[in-house]
């Protein structure tokens, strides 16, 4: 049984080996796990409670018992004991590697790497092979900038990875690495799109070292399937289930995702990380409003974070929440307007206004600061086709695909653009691709059956099978009950026509729509029941076309004659043939 106080020591002496060793993204996620863990009573005091005024009922109001059977440990997990943090050995090279480390903070990478290239200590290798890697990278962003401007296409590629890798893969036959090595060596590895290495050595890791955030990141990135996670070879740990629930998030599981968070919050049950991944997984199932009101409460608990607040700007577009987007946009842009994120945020505010000229404008900032950010070019390919600017739009769109090939916005987007453009076939492809990705949106059959219903193509039962499919993915919108019951009408299945317009108008009723679409259903309700001598149950749907005023009602009144001269035997006065 791992308890509170375990995690809280392993974490605590995580943050100051991953500090010392200038991985700071894992240092600070290590960090917020740590005031994540819910202090004993008996400890309560001002400086450890400040993190921890959030309001749990948020997190137990969306907790997943009612679906998930995963058990929740009320004080701590079952499993093996912690693995032994790794000795260690600044005594042997402490002076030289403080200033290799204060170099490394000013971002002078290759002056830090140069003053350890004589220090043979774990410790020291990796930090001088750490210093290099990034000094290469450093280098091919200014390469890409003078080459190819800031968003172009670039061949430039970081110079260091050979040498490293060599260096790298000699001291771990040697068994002169240690876990650090070994995650570095896995991005290096992975660089180099040898991705089938870079996993067993990232593998190899995170099972010496668990509590390193960055090599179970790296590791998720090189899972792009299930069958590859369920390879892995991972030893028994609570960073696992952190590693599994984004894992799962990232393929789409987010049933199994929301489990694992639920079962963490046992332990970190004020971690604004596992908050913001349960808000995420919310947002991928569509549940607008609970998304909203988990993220307002993580404001609450850190008004100053930016981090994921690009996802609660989607929300609030969604739901067209002008004021609170602006609210969010502004509050972020005083915070660091120079993330990301923050540029995100203000461009999704302007799409909302219509002012798409400007969304671009800010999208693009957006990835002048970080070329690889995947919301960015899908959003900014959305802006776009608002724009009717089909090439840029997929061009955006390719750049996002090329970042993240499983993304499946961005193939829907090049469907969408291609669709624009009057080419179904290629359309179709990509829609294809989007299905692959995501095979349980509705919207992305729905967008298929059209293609497959334009004039060039003109595939009507493959359309009615991707609207079967979209019906019952849940479409909540209803346009594919009413395309089905169309394209059996148009095809002359009545029967078939009749029972999808009824399916069409009972979810109508269950919503208190009206429209033009019930205006049609009950129409043909009424006039196919009359054909068919259904004369009292036609009559109820003409009854009700009744309180139709105009075309509808004259409609009614036409029908309802029909089926008076069909009922008192004079079969040939038929509504046909009076004019209305």
């Amino acid at each position: 049984m791992v308890s509170k106080e375990s995690c809280r020591n392993e974490i605590r002496a995580a943050i100051r080996q991953l500090s010392d060793r200038c991985l700071y993204s894992a240092a600070k996620w290590a960090g917020e796990q740590l005031v994540g863990i819910e202090q004993d009573s008996s400890n309560f005091t001002p400086s450890n409670t400040r993190f921890q005024r959030g309001s749990p009922s948020i997190r137990r109001r969306f907790s997943t018992n009612e679906s998930i059977s995963t058990p929740q440990p009320s004080v701590g997990f079952s499993q093996p004991p912690a693995t032994p943090l790794p000795q260690e050995d600044d005594v042997i090279d402490g002076d030289l590697y403080l200033l290799a480390k204060s170099y490394f903070d000013c971002r002078e990478y290759r002056r830090a790497s140069h003053v350890l290239r004589d220090q043979m200590s774990k410790k020291s290798v990796f930090l001088r092979c750490y210093a290099l890697y990034l000094a290469g990278e450093k280098r091919k962003e200014e390469e890409m900038v003078e080459l190819e401007g800031p968003l172009g296409k670039s061949d430039a590629i970081n110079r260091e990875l050979v040498s490293l890798e060599r260096e790298l893969s000699a001291l771990k036959r040697t068994g002169a690495i240690d876990s650090f090595g070994l995650y570095l060596y896995g991005v290096v590895l992975k660089e180099k799109g040898n991705e089938s290495l870079a996993r067993a050595s990232l593998v190899e890791s995170v099972n010496s070292y668990p509590w390193n955030w960055s090599a179970w990141s790296e590791l998720q990135s090189l899972c792009t399937s299930i069958e590859i996670l369920n390879s892995l070879n991972l030893n028994n740990h609570w960073m696992k289930e952190f590693f599994l629930g984004s894992a799962y998030q990232e393929l789409r599981m987010h049933s199994e995702s929301l489990a694992k968070y639920e079962y963490l919050q046992g332990i970190f049950s004020f971690s604004n990380y596992i908050q913001a991944q349960t808000a995420k997984a919310q947002y991928s199932l569509r549940e607008f409003d609970q998304v909203e009101i988990m993220f307002e409460d993580l404001l609450r608990n850190d008004p100053y974070r930016v981090e994921d607040m690009d996802l609660y700007s989607n929300v609030l577009y969604a739901k067209e929440a002008c004021a609170a987007l602006s609210y969010l946009a502004h509050k972020v842009f005083l915070t660091d307007k120079y993330r990301p994120e923050s540029c995100c945020i203000v461009g999704n505010y302007y799409s909302l206004k219509g002012q798409h000229e400007k969304a671009v404008m800010y999208f693009r900032r957006a990835l002048k600061l970080n070329k690889k950010y995947l919301s960015a070019w899908t959003l900014m390919g959305h802006e776009y086709v608002e724009m009717k600017n089909t090439s840029a739009a997929i061009d955006a769109y390719r750049r996002a695909v090329d970042v993240n090939p499983c993304d499946y916005r961005a193939w829907y987007g090049l469907g969408q653009a291609y669709e624009m453009m009057g080419m179904p076939f290629y359309a179709l492809h990509y829609f294809r691709k989007s299905i692959f990705f995501l095979p349980n949106d509705s919207r992305l059959w729905i967008a298929m059956a059209k293609c497959y219903q334009s004039e060039q193509l003109h595939m009507l039962e493959e359309a009615i099978k991707c609207y079967k499919r979209a019906v019952n993915c849940g479409d909540t919108e209803g346009i594919a009950l009413n395309q089905l019951a169309k394209l059996h009408q148009k095809l002359g299945r009545n029967e078939e026509a009749a029972f999808y317009f009824e399916k069409d108008l009972e979810r109508m009723d269950a919503e208190g729509l009206e429209g033009p679409n019930m205006f049609e259903a009950l129409v043909f309700l009424a006039t196919h029941l009359k054909t068919n001598k259904k004369f009292d149950e036609a009559e109820v749907y003409c009854t009700r076309l009744l309180d139709y005023s105009g075309p509808e009602k004259e409609k009614a009144k036409s029908l309802l004659r029909g089926i008076r001269m069909a009922q008192t035997g004079f079969p040939s006065m038929d509504m046909e043939h009076f004019p209305l």
